[in-house]
């Protein structure tokens, strides 16, 4: 699984990082993927990161 986000739609709300810091964080106000590939450990998180993203910033494309 990759994790995604839409640098122009994201507002930089920061639930993403506080769901899965582990592949999001914050730079300059928007949320960044840090991680190429999800670990299947974490997929779960962000999966709920995702869900909860108020402006559907992020998307996820399976490998």
């Amino acid at each position: 699984m990759k994790a995604c986000v839409d640098k122009e739609t994201c507002i930089g709300c920061g639930l993403c990082t506080d769901t899965c810091p582990e592949v999001f964080e914050l730079k300059e106000d928007k949320a960044y993927v840090k991680v190429d590939v999800v670990p299947p450990d974490l997929q779960e998180k962000v999966k709920e990161a995702k869900d909860n993203c108020p402006v559907d910033a992020i998307w996820i494309e399976e490998l």
